[in-house]
């Protein structure tokens, strides 16, 4: 008999994701946790018919959001998920077969960009772990790029996990000023500095690497909107780490 899993969702503001979102994980889930931070849309009423749960908390950050919802899990398995994601009906079969010999599981994710799934471009495939034995598994505490750590043996899955990230490029680059300001902000506390380099030679050097050796050119225009927004994004970090430089040493 397969164990059972938990799935959880933290979310603000996914009125347009989470119903596609829960139905893709219902048939495989024993229970749907649902974390949201004060949603001012229709996310909550419209999660409560799909969960099992829905608890409202304050805004922790990315990971310590996401252990506030592992433990409310109450199943041995745990199956974390984002409410931009959606699990493809080859990862729900996937899913339903496993034996379960292992303590964590990797996926491919697979983005949606500007209207085509996106197969280059450094977005994909992506593997990320989602799937994971509840007592041998935590997230970071990290206010970005979060993740889970697993004790124990991992393996990968054929199964696509799918990515609405970016509604449009508006929507991306909005993504990009709060994450970069996260950014920023984990640099200078790790003590790091920003180079003029950094500002300028960097920037282009990702943008070759996204667009010619990860083979953006494949993806079209969008992988081309995507090395442009990625070089910005490396030069955006790095402008506001200098920021908070010049702020920290300004005369008070």
């Amino acid at each position: 008999m397969a164990p059972g899993i938990s799935t959880i969702v933290i979310c603000h503001n996914e009125e347009q994701n989470i119903v596609r979102c829960l139905e893709s994980c219902r048939p495989f889930s024993d229970e749907i946790i649902v974390v949201d931070s004060h949603s001012t849309d229709r996310t909550v009423e419209l999660a409560r018919p799909l969960a099992t749960q829905v608890v409202a908390h304050d805004w922790l950050g990315y990971g310590r959001q996401k252990q506030l919802a592992l433990t409310r899990a109450t199943r041995d398995w745990v199956f974390s998920i984002d409410a931009d994601e959606v699990v493809s009906p080859e990862l729900q079969r996937e899913i339903a077969a496993l034996d379960f010999a292992h303590d964590g599981y990797w996926m491919p994710r697979r983005p949606y960009y500007l209207g085509r799934w996106i197969r280059h471009s450094g977005w994909y495939p992506g593997y990320i772990l989602r799937l994971f034995r509840r007592d041998r598994g935590r997230f970071t505490d990290e206010t970005l790029h979060e993740h889970v750590v697993v004790e124990g043996r991992t393996r990968k899955l054929r199964g696509d996990l799918l990515h609405y990230s970016y509604r449009s490029v508006s929507h991306h680059l909005a993504k990009m000023n709060d994450f970069t300001t996260l950014a920023a902000q984990k640099m200078r506390d790790q003590g790091r500095r920003a180079r003029l380099r950094q500002m300028t030679v960097t920037p282009v050097l990702e943008f070759g690497k996204i667009y010619f050796l990860r083979r953006g050119f494949l993806d079209g225009f969008a992988g081309l909107v995507i090395a442009l927004l990625h070089a910005y994004y490396v030069f955006l970090k790095y402008a506001k780490l200098w920021e908070l430089q010049r702020a920290r040493a300004a005369p008070r």
